[in-house]
């Protein structure tokens, strides 16, 4: 955890604005689209990994109270300064552990959380009566055959996908009418540098492990050629989407 936490705060923001790829998504499943169907002005709604608030802030509906929650205080203090430039309001960001939740039992109508690790009896707790769960993560074959030239990886080496472990312990918990959706995703990269970019930006190949490597170039240049396109440099993503009741 001291690893992983030191990764984020080095890292400080969320923010992709810069590198330039384009995304084909081949499944119908958007966490926003969900989001803004299901919220209204008056809920009141927990993100957790928030970041450094960028996705929050821009896609996130109007709604009487947000509050935005990350492990890295480096993230929180980006979410900060990012908020006070988007003037929006009824909006906070505090740090906070997703394993330890520091909230009020039933007290949200909807609990986001993306690309994190979660408690779900805790997020069950702090749930109102009918409140939705909606998780977006990362699964173990994203990106694989690149974690596999490397030899290491995001959840490279977990028996059981994540995706499937949220699922059961979302179900475990108590939530009703949980749905488990597998995402998958192309993205297409302009250039090495754009790739190398994310790699850098993201946990892809970070295995928390306390080593900090270097990026092994030669595989890189590997990769691309065997996957390089009139459309960029492909890398295939597998996320995950649940949808739970309490």
């Amino acid at each position: 955890m001291n690893d992983e936490l030191e990764f984020y705060n080095k890292i400080k923001d969320w923010n992709f604005s810069k590198i330039k790829y384009i995304e084909e998504s081949l499944t119908n499943w958007d966490l926003y689209s969900i989001l803004k169907e299901k919220a209204t002005k008056d809920s009141y709604i927990l993100d957790l990994g928030t970041g450094g608030g960028e996705n929050l802030l821009k896609n996130f509906p109007e709604a009487k109270k947000i509050i935005g929650t990350d492990l890295s205080p480096e993230m929180i203090k980006t979410a900060q300064q990012n908020l006070e430039k988007s003037k929006r309001k009824n909006i906070e960001f505090k740090v906070m552990d997703n394993l330890n939740m520091e909230v009020e039992e039933n007290y949200f109508d909807i609990v986001v959380a993306r690309n994190t690790c979660i408690n779900a009896k805790q997020i069950y707790d702090c749930l109102k009566t009918d409140g939705i769960l909606l998780v977006r993560g990362v699964d173990k074959l994203d990106c694989f055959e690149l974690k596999k030239m490397y030899g290491k990886g995001q959840d490279y080496n977990d028996e059981k996908p994540v995706s499937q472990m949220d699922y059961e312990n979302i179900l475990d918990s108590g939530f009703r009418n949980v749905e488990l959706v597998p995402i998958h995703v192309r993205e297409y990269y302009k250039t090495k540098e754009d790739l190398i970019a994310l790699l850098i930006k993201t946990p892809i190949l970070q295995d928390f492990s306390g080593q900090t490597e270097k990026l092994n170039f030669s595989i890189i240049d590997n990769y691309i050629k065997s996957h390089k396109s009139d459309k960029g440099i492909l890398l295939i993503r597998r996320y995950y989407g649940i949808v739970g009741y309490k």
